[in-house]
């Protein structure tokens, strides 16, 4: 018989046997390093890769091993939502473990599937020079992203735009490092949450985001995509590595996306430098890198510096890749090059506990699946597409507006001509479920909504965005002729998806026209395609007055056009309200207020151009030339943009005074407070960006001749005055020097006060003293 002592020594002994086999992990009250340290030593090899490792939703369910993510498909929000609950359920309940997986969704310009809202697209958003009306997207698109069950966004891109030729223009935000950490980092806070939140935890109705692509991809040879980059490491921190860095520090972005391209020989995917060098220890950056897709593949059958698959996964892991996007081609040989000796299971453990780390702070463990019923309340409500008209109208960008002919006078039209190939498309850019106009608004029906019966709308296309035909130039001209006023809309067309991948079977009701800009669709000339331009220029025989819209996924050289044409309105592509916005815009109910994010060259043979250049870009001579006239720098041209960054007109005019500083010396731990005035001496109420650059310093290496450092968009009444801050401190004139350390130089320098790059209004010189 046993005593009390004996009883009580076994219960204990039982008590904390149980305690040893509890499930720590499945407890959210746990501290997450213990959740992840409990569950990762149940885990065998093989689900280990597995958590490194991608599938889809509709597959998941064929494997007893549970997947690290899994990708919604490209269909309805509806179908996505019963999707993702059939196959997080079974991963819960069906796996040995209960591993849920962490969803994965593409959420560019708002999240891609049927039902969801279209926002315009990146390149639009950056046109917008407002922050804060993009964390707000961000927010709405996570709202409804997450309702059918989306964990993590494939967004936003922190590539700066280099190349006008290049097809992924269109997903860039701006050309300027400053301007994409702003507005991206604006995104990710309004994605993901209050970054001191999300140090500990997302919540319910956010959704984690992807930076890429990591780095230097948006500037390849010649514009082709992936081709390699050509570039310094100090151009590279300087310019390239900048945006990302404002993300993982200030931002506290959950996943980095290594690029397909190569630095000096090294692709992205293998690049220790980036990803451990700088990424880890210089950035400390907590969360997981995300292969592209593909990315890790292509180390052997593309890039070609891995003999096996098994080197690919060896270097993969050795620089630290964490988990393999698309369908598991390398990373599966990890398991073979473990037990080999290869490398050590405390590789895999490292970067399973990066994504486990992050299912535990999102909750994947316990929250609740998508439900369908939700959708009505949370997806395309009124406010997300009264916010995506807003959005748009704040990305126009008026390049020209000769004899104020806009905005157009109601009172004065009996009749306006609406002509072109894109006049009667919606246009939403790559990235996008359809172009069916079903789907939202063009600018043929925005025009008629907006002036209703009070004035006759005739319509021409005129002609396709590509090829040769000119049968329909007749029809526009006599269309044109029986106007008061012409709005001819032309532009491009970017790949929509079906499936997964680019196949181009556009489903639907959609236009056949061949794509001609986004994701692997580059060109040669960046001037107007097709007989776009003989077009425009047979309507403008007419006489009548001309308004050329564009939308376009990147600029064009329209040299003729600014010349030529009195009006010109760049709407890239402007999302599922954009003829609304746009009709807005040209019939005065909205004030225009976007500026470029980039630069236009005048051609193709002046690319790549940019507003932060140093001082030898435009050569020595500085005798630009004309065919008239031959010179030098360029002989039959000038090395000037045909329309400069931040530049952008608007209905009414600023008028801007009194700059000020708090000191004219300062050092290291000090900051300058720089106030300017604004006026608006106009008539109408308006908003405008006020651009804060500093320049003109001498460092011990060539520095760009200014560089866009702090930016406001406000809004002014006719006659009121407003009074604009901005603090400036050492780490705004910070370079990395000889020593490629980062590091601060004494000297002078300027603070510019612009309207645009090339439009400096007051200047102000500082000294700054170590």
């Amino acid at each position: 018989m046993l005593n009390r002592k004996s009883i009580f020594l076994s219960v204990l002994s039982l008590g904390l046997a149980i305690t040893a086999n509890a499930q720590l992990y499945k407890d959210p009250k746990a501290p997450v390093p213990k959740r992840v340290a409990d569950l990762l030593k149940r885990m065998t090899l093989e689900e280990k890769i597995g958590q490194m490792s991608m599938s889809s939703l509709t597959e998941a369910k064929d494997s007893k091993i549970a997947y690290g993510v899994l990708e919604s498909p490209f269909t309805n929000v509806r179908d996505v939502a019963i999707k993702s609950a059939a196959a997080k359920k079974y991963s819960r309940e069906q796996t040995r473990l209960g591993i849920p997986p962490i969803q994965i969704g593409e959420c560019l310009h708002g999240q891609l599937a049927a039902g969801a809202t279209t926002f315009p697209q990146a390149i639009a958003q950056g046109s917008t020079w407002n922050p804060a009306l993009i964390e707000k997207m961000g927010q709405a698109i996570a709202y409804e992203a997450s309702t059918s069950g989306v964990d993590q966004a494939l967004s936003p891109l922190f590539d700066l735009i280099r190349d006008a030729r290049y097809g992924r223009v269109e997903e860039c935000l701006a050309e300027d490092p400053y301007l994409v950490g702003q507005l991206g980092s604006a995104f990710v806070r309004g994605m993901q949450g209050n970054p001191a939140q999300t140090r500990n935890g997302f919540a319910f109705d956010k959704v984690m985001c992807t930076g890429k692509h990591f780095a230097a991809y948006s500037k390849p040879i010649a514009g082709i995509n992936i081709a390699p980059a050509e570039i310094g490491e100090r151009e590279l921190r300087s310019m390239f590595l900048a945006p990302f860095r404002d993300v993982v520090q200030d931002a506290n972005i959950a996943a980095i996306m290594p690029s397909y391209n190569e630095i000096d020989g090294v692709p992205a995917h293998s690049n220790e430098f980036l990803l451990k060098q700088v990424l880890r220890k210089e950035w400390n950056f907590k969360g997981y890198v995300f292969s592209d897709y593909g990315g890790l593949s292509q180390l052997f059958d593309f890039h070609k510096i891995a003999k096996t698959k098994a080197d690919a996964a060896m270097f993969g892991i050795t620089a630290g890749v964490d988990l393999e996007a698309a369908r598991p081609d390398i990373y599966p040989h990890l398991i073979e090059l473990v037990k080999a000796g290869k490398i050590k299971e405390a590789q895999i453990d490292t970067a399973v506990a990066r994504i486990l780390t992050l299912k535990f702070k999102a909750g994947l463990f316990e929250k609740p699946l998508a439900d369908t019923a939700r959708i009505k309340d949370r997806v395309h409500t009124a406010d997300h597409i009264k916010l995506s008209q807003q959005i748009a109208e704040e990305s126009i960008v008026l390049l020209k507006n000769n004899n104020n002919l806009l905005p157009l006078n109601l009172s004065k039209l009996k009749s306006i001509a609406v002509i072109g190939p894109n006049a009667n498309k919606v246009q939403y850019g790559d990235y996008s479920f359809t172009r069916d106009n079903l789907s939202g608004v063009n600018v043929l029906e925005g025009i008629k909504q907006f002036v209703g019966n009070d004035v006759k709308v005739n319509y021409a296309q005129g002609c396709e965005l590509t090829g040769l035909d000119r049968s329909g130039f007749d029809e526009a001209v006599k269309t044109a002729n029986e106007s008061d006023a012409i709005v001819v809309v032309l532009g491009t067309t970017s790949v929509v998806f079906q499936g997964v991948g680019w196949n181009g079977k556009a489903p639907g009701n959609e236009p056949k026209d061949p794509f001609t800009c986004g994701e692997g669709y580059d060109v040669t000339d960046i001037g107007p395609q097709g007989v776009q331009r003989e077009l425009l220029q047979a309507v403008y025989k007419t006489g009548k007055p001309v308004i050329l819209v564009l939308e376009n996924g990147r600029p064009w050289s329209i040299s003729w056009e600014k010349e030529n044409v009195p009006a010109i309105l760049e709407a890239w592509y402007p999302g599922e309200k954009g003829g609304t916005a746009i009709a807005n815009i040209l019939f005065g109910k909205v004030n225009p207020s976007g500026r470029l994010n980039m630069t236009v060259p005048q051609s193709t043979g002046h690319i790549p151009v940019f507003y932060n250049y140093v001082n030898s870009s435009r050569g020595n001579n500085r005798e630009p030339g004309t065919i008239e006239k031959p010179g030098r720098d360029y002989v039959f041209s000038s090395t000037d943009p045909l329309f400069a960054f931040g530049f952008g007109l608007s209905y009414t005019s600023f008028n801007y005074s009194n700059l000020k500083v708090s000191k004219t010396t300062f050092s290291k731990d000090e900051q300058v407070t720089v106030s300017v005035d604004v006026k608006n001496t106009g008539k109408i109420a308006g908003k405008e960006v006020v651009q804060l650059y500093l320049g003109n310093k001498v460092n011990s290496v060539s520095t760009p001749v200014v560089a866009l450092k702090r930016f406001s968009k406000i809004a002014i009444e006719p006659g009121e005055t407003k009074t604009v801050n901005f603090t400036i401190n050492a780490k705004d004139i910070a370079i990395w020097n000889r020593q490629m350390k980062l590091v601060t130089e004494p000297g002078t320098f300027d603070v510019m006060i612009a309207k645009a790059a090339n439009e400096v209004v007051l200047k102000q010189q500082l000294e700054y003293k170590n």
